[in-house]
């Protein structure tokens, strides 16, 4: 882990609105999702989708997803990401549900958690990080070699993001 690494996640988090979320059904198939996304101050992250959508229904069959948030405008070679492993649910909690709005619309949002519960069709998906880390490349004499994990620790991104 790095300061440069731990900024730089920061960074990619408060700027890139967009995420991938990988999951995959209980017999192992897998689906990939772009997804908009939220986090709160303790790092989990939020999205909102249709209930019917693949990746929902992967939620609800198997918990674990995977999570990247990168900036796909950059060119070849100069791009960044985060790498999330996570457990994922789908929220059924009200008031979870109402903080969550909250965090996407402002603390004015006064909205109707029930938009995401019952009948309705979207539905409010929590994940919550185990691992976060991001990558970097090993380069010699100008060639590109291979790219590495840099671990990142949660508490330093909770930490960060409050």
């Amino acid at each position: 882990m790095s300061d440069y690494h731990n900024k730089r996640a920061i960074e990619i988090l408060r700027k890139i609105r967009y995420a991938t979320i990988a999951t995959a059904n209980k017999d192992g198939k897998p689906w990939n999702s772009p997804v908009a996304h939220e986090y709160d101050n303790q790092s989990n992250v939020y999205w909102f989708s249709d209930k019917q959508n693949q990746h929902s229904q992967n939620v609800r069959e198997n918990e674990d997803v995977f999570i990247v948030i990168y900036d796909s405008t950059v060119p070849e070679g100069d791009g960044e990401g985060v790498y999330v492993e996570a457990k994922a649910v789908e929220l059924t909690d009200p008031e979870e549900i109402l903080s969550v709005r909250k965090i996407k619309k402002g603390e004015d949002y006064e909205g109707k958690p029930n938009d995401f519960l019952g009948d309705a069709i979207r539905r409010v998906y929590k994940a919550v990080p185990q691992r976060v880390w991001m990558n970097d490349a090993e380069v010699t004499d100008g060639v590109f070699i291979r790219d590495y994990r840099v671990d990142i620790s949660l508490d330093t991104i909770r930490r960060l993001l409050s």
